[in-house]
């Protein structure tokens, strides 16, 4: 299709020119219609958010995104250029996009004063059309608006009453295009204000120019409610002057935010070696993450971030890559020792509250993944106790393994064949595994993953005991670890003489 290079030609091949939210509308309906993808990459939103935003859009509404951290707000807003049509005509060379039918600037109208229908015309794709500002306290009316600018002034010889001199901000420089605001209520009140008549007259006025210049805008916002009482305040007239406020949240199954951390995640290294998560794994850390969002040592009201389980699978493969580096192996599978390579990604993403500051960042961080690994744990084999209560004897091979004084020591920079000979020195472990796991015969790695698996299970069900010194972890008897304490105690109590004075 030839495009219209002069408003002559754009009149002539008949044309129509939309407003924003009447092209958002259009293609969305078309969208439904088809039952397209609507927001490619969001997860787990397609029966709570999706359908608000959607009404959103066909009401015409400019559009706040409410929630805690991490609740892809962002990606959200940052979508929503796929609902423009993929390119628009402006006049050429316009600050602000303006419609060749209607322009309001005086650099065009000037132009088809001088040349009319013959002025020229280019053809804008949707992605410029967006325009994003996060919201600081140093941010001013100048940079969202626009200001006088003195330097055009000067080279120009005008007065600063002159439209000419006028330096359009960010907001105008979207004119027919979706602006975002990201952060609303860290933007001060004043700031706020300002935005009024754009939200509702949907024009603005620049210093004392008696012309008010009107825009074609979407403004769409995104807020944390933390924020509210933290940083800043929306204020009423402006959040009465939004249509729709909608509320995002964390992913409400654990199927949703695997599938986002997988999807998220950086696991297609380039180190030439085949990675390989198996599932429970990827189960063990989207657990971890829904642990935290109701745990009584976190901040629920700060939120626990998506972001916390895709760098903690991250750093999870990295660790296993770091070993198989070393060792010169090929296949990448992590092993439950691992785990603990994800703290340096939990601590730093939960807020704690007071008790857990006094529990500190890492024990409420190991606490975490010890009752996401009984989590899981529990959804691939019987509950020990209850297993115990029914007769059924089937971790009662590898809990006596361990009543003969026997441990098992292993690390997470061991080689694979030391790994899985020390595992498999266990009577009845391999067992176990096979009969309620679908393991993966080709990758022995995998199914020494799996066997610790099962130990750290016991353990989190107190049926072994766990000591973990630096990279070092040892599992052993509980009763024998138990009185081998108590004595350690007792000893510690007799005192002499010496320990009187």
């Amino acid at each position: 299709m030839n495009k219209s290079t002069t408003i002559a030609e754009l009149t002539r091949s008949d044309y129509k020119i939309l407003s924003v939210k009447q092209e958002m509308r259009k293609n969305l309906i078309e969208k439904l219609k088809n039952n397209g993808k609507l927001f490619p990459g969001i997860i787990g939103y397609d029966e709570t958010v999706v359908p608000a935003l959607c009404n959103a859009i066909l009401s015409y509404h400019d559009i706040i995104l409410l929630g805690l951290r991490g609740q892809a707000k962002t990606r959200i807003l940052r979508s929503l250029p796929a609902l423009l049509d993929e390119t628009i005509p402006i006049i050429k060379g316009c600050e602000i996009n303006d419609n060749p039918f209607k322009p309001v600037c005086k650099a065009c109208n000037d132009k088809v004063k001088e040349a009319g229908d013959e002025v020229e015309i280019e053809w804008i794709h949707r992605e410029e059309r967006y325009g994003e500002k996060l919201a600081t306290p140093d941010v001013t009316i100048a940079d969202l608006i626009g200001d006088i600018d003195p330097i055009k002034a000067a080279a120009q010889k005008l007065h600063y009453a002159h439209e000419g001199v006028i330096h359009f901000g960010i907001i105008p420089r979207t004119n027919r295009g979706i602006f975002a605001i990201n952060e609303l209520p860290d933007l001060q009140p004043r700031i706020q204000v300002g935005l009024f008549n754009i939200m509702q007259e949907k024009d603005i006025q620049i210093r004392g120019f008696p012309v008010r210049i009107p825009l074609d805008v979407v403004i769409v916002y995104s807020a944390n409610p933390e924020d509210y009482t933290n940083r800043g305040n929306i204020i009423t007239p402006l959040k009465d002057r939004i249509g729709s406020q909608i509320m995002t949240h964390y992913p409400r199954s654990l199927d949703d935010g695997i599938q986002i951390a997988s999807q998220e995640a950086w696991e297609k290294r380039d180190s030439g070696r085949e990675i390989h998560v198996p599932f429970f794994f990827r189960e063990i850390i989207e657990q971890v993450a829904m642990e935290a969002r109701k745990s009584e040592f976190v901040d629920q009201k700060s939120g626990v971030s998506v972001r916390m389980t895709v760098t903690s699978l991250e750093n999870l493969i990295s660790n296993a890559e770091r070993r198989t580096i070393r060792h010169k192996e090929n296949g990448v599978v992590p092993r439950i020792c691992d785990l603990y390579a994800t703290l340096p990604s939990i601590v730093g993403k939960i807020e704690l509250v007071y008790e857990g500051e006094q529990e500190g960042e890492t024990n409420v961080a190991k606490a975490l993944i010890g009752k996401a690994v009984k989590t899981i744990f529990q959804k691939y084999f019987p509950e020990p106790y209850k297993a115990m209560k029914k007769g059924d004897r089937v971790y009662a091979d590898v809990v006596n393994w361990f009543k003969n004084n026997n441990a098992v020591n292993i690390a997470d920079d061991m080689r694979t064949d030391e790994y899985l000979k020390e595992l498999s020195k266990i009577k009845g472990l391999n067992q176990i595994v096979t009969r309620f796991m679908k393991v993966d015969d080709s990758r022995p790695a995998e199914l020494g993953a799996a066997m610790e698996f099962v130990l750290d299970g016991l353990h989190q069900n107190s049926m072994l005991s766990k000591d973990i010194i630096d990279n070092q972890t040892s599992y052993k008897d509980m009763l024998s670890t138990m009185m081998s304490s108590f004595q350690s105690d007792d000893d510690d109590d007799v005192s002499g003489p010496e320990d009187m004075f």
